[in-house]
């Protein structure tokens, strides 16, 4: 046998990386839109998705970690063989396989996911490390890790295409065969490389010539992935827990976590450098910004937030591109950077949701960037006055009065460590002060931690410390204020909930969305009139338990959620509203839909669907077969009433859809209450009913109802297709 050219086109071996990156991100969402209605919207879902998704892109590292053991052609044979015997999954989706009585979820539904993707994910996550060892020896000589760049822009494209392109434009099964047929480009893309391998033996030029790095080089390679794996998903979290709850903002730290690694790896070395040796600046200035919230407007502290993390992740890669080993050893590199970043997605994602009761992660993960970073000092002068011993105890002798000082000043402040006018100038001091420090580590670090503390860190440590005022679920972080005679939920960046204070009267009196004036408080105090006394009343999303106070005495009331926390707050937590007002009422956990579809046929005349947590939209709640759901639950003369109320989305037309698609009548309210109510929220409320009677009664109460009508050019949302774009309010 001989052997095939050993030489190969690098645009061949970049376009396989790529294509295989591009799929990989294009399956994630997609599986995970797939599933919604069938497993629901509970954390344990997403949760269990993303332990696959990691252990599946580690399985596939590992095995091509494991494959270059052998002769290059064999290498392409076996992994040739893998990805045809991935093709019995194709087409991609997932399995038919139901829950079994008496399983564990937490066991069965990452079971079923690795059923469903788990051979042609493991076959495709094995491209990017395969395919450049592969390109090493086919062009001798060459330097293969630049290629990482263009794995890294395909895992780019792949993320930003299904949001933008594929979801908008494809139904789902039409996303399923597009992904299918893109595998099948792949083999043969994988094919024409494997064609260009030589025989039987590597030549000993493209063996491993350096002794096998240390353990401290490769726990060093793992931290390295780490930082920037956690940061990226700390800052997802906080950004859209304590600045701006906006659908489809993940999308944005995720897409710079990936460019960081194409700047990184890049074979130009100016951008990296150049940004690599800011970086230090960078997490200086704004980690304190970030912390003490200095920015007027959230976009600017988003964008502060995106820089951040850019600028950290691609020094943090630079140096990781720097302690790269040889091309022989280029797999084992990949596979503890992989493990570096399971080890930060699980930290970010699993452990400090249940850890902390803030997003204490990204602080955390500030300071530990601080400490990796290379640095440089900015002057020869500066460089030369922490080199000497007695120049340096007196620079840090003097740090810290300019620190104690600054200290001083911001807790003097008008308004507290947060306050404006001492805190600035305390800031721009202590930011000096850094300055001075960048390249002496140890007191960089000082300063940093001095700066996060001050501005914001104390502040929420504070919050910490006091009981019942802060708690945090997969869901979102929950905030408890309380102020002059009222208490106040806070959701992130969205006020969950209020209830006023002194009385046993003001405190079973409906707030914020829920007044007598909105539409659902409407609803509810129409309900004895349209099914009598002993009407029965569901609720999708318990919140405060603030609809409660509409209950009657005779009334069955029965809740829906899906977040644990908020049934321990609204029940056992400073809000009353359900112990006052409803306390026989049923919680019923789990996701809302799957929860319904269990309910007998008929079982509810009014149905309150308020399942919207802090701007985010439960899509699988508004899709044609969901409202099919809640017109079987319903008795044919029930109300449906929907909150639409949403900062970043018009859902009206998706509503409007639906119940053109179901046979129903709808119309909307907008209240807009009276300056002299502050307790009372703007509000849009669309209700909803089959029976001509029902709606004509609800439209005559005085209220400036409006005919709810449906947009020809937008259809209804089904569970094969829905998209979120043309409803965005810029």
């Amino acid at each position: 046998m001989t052997d095939a050219p050993a030489r190969g086109g690098r645009a061949l071996f970049a376009l396989t990386i790529l294509t295989g990156s591009f799929l990989l991100f294009l399956v994630q969402p997609m599986i995970a839109r797939i599933a919604l209605p069938r497993l629901g919207g509970a954390p344990a879902v997403w949760n269990s998705a993303m332990l696959v998704y990691q252990a599946l892109l580690l399985g596939g590292y590992g095995y091509a970690h494991w494959l270059t053991r052998l002769a290059p052609r064999r290498q392409g044979q076996v992994h040739l063989a893998v990805l045809a015997l991935a093709c019995l999954f194709l087409p991609i989706g997932l399995s038919d396989r139901v829950l079994p009585p008496g399983a564990e979820p937490a066991l069965w539904v990452p079971y079923l996911f690795a059923l469903s993707i788990g051979p042609l994910f493991f076959a495709v996550s094995a491209q990017a490390p395969l395919v450049q060892r592969w390109f090493a020896i086919a062009r001798p000589g060459a330097d293969p890790y630049p290629l990482y760049a263009a794995s890294n822009l395909g895992s780019f494209a792949g993320l930003l295409a299904f949001p933008l392109l594929v979801e908008p434009q494809l139904s789902v099964t039409q996303q399923r065969w597009l992904w299918s047929g893109g595998y099948l480009f792949l083999i043969l893309l994988v094919l024409l490389c494997a064609a260009r391998l030589p025989g039987r033996h590597v030549a000993a030029a493209e063996a491993p010539s350096d002794p096998a790095p240390a353990r401290s080089r490769v726990a060093l390679w793992i931290v390295m992935g780490f930082v920037p794996s956690g940061m990226m998903l700390a800052t997802s979290t906080f950004i859209s827990t304590d600045l701006l709850a906006m659908p489809l903002i993940w999308v944005l730290p995720l897409a710079l976590y990936l460019l960081s690694f194409s700047v990184a790896f890049a074979a130009n070395r100016l951008l990296a450098d150049t940004l690599t040796r800011i970086a230090p600046v960078t997490i200086l200035m704004f980690g304190g910004i970030m912390m003490g919230g200095f920015t007027p407007t959230p976009w600017l502290s988003v964008m502060l937030a995106l820089i951040l993390l850019f600028m950290l992740s691609v020094a943090l890669h630079t140096r990781l591109y720097r302690l790269r080993p040889e091309p022989a050893r280029l797999t084992g590199f990949y596979l503890a950077m992989s493990i570096g970043g399971a080890l930060g997605g699980v930290f970010a994602g699993l452990v400090a949701p249940v850890t902390f009761d803030w997003t204490w992660e990204y602080p955390i993960l500030i300071l530990a960037a601080g400490l990796l970073v290379p640095q440089l000092y900015l002057t020869h002068g500066l460089r030369e006055l922490w080199s000497r011993a007695g120049s340096r105890i007196a620079a840090l002798a003097v740090a810290g009065v300019l620190l104690l000082v600054a200290g001083v000043m911001a807790a003097i402040s008008p308004g507290g460590l947060n306050g404006s006018q001492y805190t600035l100038t305390s800031f721009i001091l202590i930011a000096g002060v850094g300055m001075v420090t960048i390249g002496a580590r140890l007191p960089y670090m000082l300063v940093l931690t001095a700066s996060l503390l001050l501005f914001g860190g104390l502040g929420s440590l504070m919050l910490t410390l006091e009981s019942g005022a802060r708690t945090r679920s997969y869901f979102g972080i929950y905030t408890v204020r309380a102020e002059a005679r009222q208490r106040v939920l806070i959701h992130g960046s969205t006020v969950h909930g209020l209830q006023l204070t002194g009385s046993p009267g003001r405190e079973r009196t409906p707030t914020t969305y829920y007044t007598p004036e909105s539409g659902v408080g409407r609803v509810m105090q129409a309900a004895t009139v349209l099914y009598g006394p002993s009407a029965r009343i569901g609720v999708v999303g318990l919140g405060t338990g603030t609809l409660a106070c509409y209950r009657e005495q005779r009334q069955r009331w029965r809740f829906y959620e899906i977040d644990p926390t908020m049934v321990d707050i609204a029940r056992r937590g400073r809000f009353t509203f359900l112990r006052r007002c409803a306390p026989d009422a049923a919680v019923i956990l789990g996701d809302a839909r799957l929860s319904l579809e269990r309910e007998p046929a008929g079982s509810l005349d009014v149905l309150a669907l308020d399942a919207f947590s802090s701007d985010a939209v439960p899509m699988h709640l508004l899709t044609r077969e969901a409202f099919a759901v809640y017109a079987r639950v319903l008795q044919p003369r029930g109300v449906l009433a929907v909150h639409i109320s949403n900062r970043f989305i018009n859902l009206a037309p998706v509503v409007a859809a639906a119940a053109t698609a179901g046979g129903w009548q709808a119309m909307v309210l907008n209240h807009r209450p009276s300056v002299l109510d502050p307790q009372a929220s703007a509000s849009a409320w669309v209700v909803l009913s089959r029976d001509p009677e029902t709606y004509a009664t609800i439209q005559m109460d005085g209220a400036r109802w409006r005919r709810l009508r449906a947009n020809p050019r937008l259809g209804a949302w089904t569970d094969d297709y829905a998209t979120i774009l043309p409803l965005l309010r810029f």
